[in-house]
């Protein structure tokens, strides 16, 4: 069995009770970074567990042999460094291969800025990280017509780039709604209301630290 277990994006308080047991009681735990995974399980107060690490840039031989513990009967579970395994991580490359798995639900980033937002959320589009080069300008012109709500991530390094080019590509229309959220359920959560004709303002003023959530309301 392998258990996908989600874990808190920033607020301890967030992990689940079936989180926590389901930790416990497995025999060892995939995770995208050891030390990220070993410090949550300290803040529990869980016992150390074996770590195997499982990111971007492990090759399929590694799978392959946690592919064979699962077959030989071992309790696995997955996690990211934080929120739900697979969005925005490579644990899909793991979870495609194995045929027995239990879901453990949790936070989830972009599920947490959405509910905050005050835009339509009974559709919506998730872009995940928008590409550094290649592609990036079609992504951004394709939100001109898009009539869902669009949530994509970004980073410290880069969000201010992306905020004017989403600018920039959505001029035509200014009274259209953005909404930022950045270091959600932390200590310096901070949620930024805004439009299309005063992102760039917001782009320059929000406070470079931490992760972000950018939404954009629906063409209409």
């Amino acid at each position: 069995m392998l258990s996908i277990v989600s874990t808190p994006i920033g607020n301890l308080g967030d992990i689940t009770l079936r989180a926590i047991e389901t930790l416990k009681s497995c025999d060892a735990i995939v995770c995208e970074d050891t030390r990220v995974t070993g410090s949550l399980l300290k803040a529990l107060d869980i016992e150390k567990k074996e770590l195997i690490s499982c990111h971007g840039y492990t090759d399929n031989k590694k799978i392959d042999r946690i592919v064979e513990r699962l077959e030989k009967g071992e309790h696995l579970v997955l996690v990211s460094d934080a929120g739900t395994p697979g969005i925005s991580d490579p644990g899909y490359k793991l979870v495609s291969r194995v045929s027995e798995l239990e879901s453990i639900p949790g936070p989830s980033a972009f599920l947490a800025a959405l509910s905050v937002s005050g835009l339509p959320i009974n559709q919506f589009v998730y872009i995940g990280f928008p590409p550094l080069k290649k592609g990036r300008q079609t992504l951004f012109q394709s939100f001109v017509k898009e009539d869902r709500t669009i949530v994509l991530y970004e980073s410290v390094h880069r969000i201010e780039k992306t905020l004017n080019e989403i600018a920039d590509a959505l001029a035509d229309q200014p009274d259209r709604s953005v909404v930022i959220g950045r270091e959600l359920t932390k200590m310096h959560e901070e949620v930024v209301h805004s439009t299309v004709a005063t992102l760039k303002e917001a782009a320059s003023s929000i406070t470079k630290k931490g992760e972000f959530v950018v939404m954009i309301g629906p063409n209409r």
